[in-house]
């Protein structure tokens, strides 16, 4: 009995480029992240000491 052998490539390594896409990708996502949450949070504050 044969046993087919796979000779699967491994995949290829991400270019330069592709990394510095996601990572610049992922910092705009948390600065956003955090300006937002700190904008909702400063809004609950002055809304508190409004009443």
């Amino acid at each position: 009995m044969h046993t087919p052998v796979t000779t699967e490539t491994p995949p290829a390594p991400r270019r330069v480029r592709e990394q510095a896409r996601e990572a610049a990708a992922l910092m705009a996502f948390s600065a956003l992240t955090s300006v937002a949450l700190a904008t909702a949070l400063l809004v609950l504050t002055h809304l508190g000491q409004q009443g």
